[in-house]
């Protein structure tokens, strides 16, 4: 099973943290600093694979890392997990997230950090992993992203409402508005410029 899953950059600044076990605030951002620390030290051509942090539950578990250019990821997981398989599913998540922003960078998990948890929770759910075939995952974010889309439309229209009153260019504040039967009385308002 997947305890966590962690992306820092090289100064150990936190990208993503989904943790799939219970810890408080405090100890998760111990466990990060922990796994920074591990992983950080350690030479480019050693294996991707060591022992979990003490925090994170010693030699029960595995860190499976990749690093690319400015950005680590790692895996914390138990002994039942295989650290091929999650070095696979790691290459799998950063080609996904490549293809879903056009050459990912550290910027792009900073600022569309829903996009990345969307892409991640269609690959891995409560430790579990659900799907590695990268289409798949590309092809529910795409319908995700479509929805929301559709869904801006609504949530857009008092917005779009507002601007358009601000670009009427009334000479002056209507101060009643009569429609049939139903007359309005405008309070005193500020300018809409």
């Amino acid at each position: 099973m997947i305890k966590a899953i962690l992306i820092f950059n090289n100064h150990g600044k936190p990208r993503l943290s989904k943790f799939y076990e219970h810890y408080s605030e405090d100890t998760e951002q111990q466990i990060i600093r922990e796994t920074f620390h591990l992983v950080s030290k350690r030479d480019e051509n050693v294996c991707n694979f060591l022992e979990g942090g003490m925090l994170i539950g010693g030699s029960d578990n595995k860190l499976i890392y990749r690093h690319y250019a400015t950005l680590y990821f790692v895996f914390c997981v138990d002994s039942s997990e295989s650290e091929l398989g999650i070095l696979d599913l790691i290459q799998v998540f950063v080609e996904t997230l490549d293809k879903c922003f056009e050459n990912v960078c550290e910027l792009d998990l900073i600022f569309h950090v829903d996009k990345v948890h969307n892409i991640l929770a269609e690959m891995v759910m409560g430790g579990m992993v659900l799907e590695t075939n990268m289409n798949e995952i590309i092809m529910q974010v795409d319908a995700q992203n479509k929805m929301e889309k559709s869904e801006a439309g609504i949530a857009g229209a008092p917005a779009r409402a507002v601007s358009a009153v601000k670009n009427m260019n009334l000479p002056e504040i209507p101060r009643n508005i009569n429609i049939g039967d139903i007359s309005i009385k405008v309070p005193n308002l500020p300018s809409f410029k």
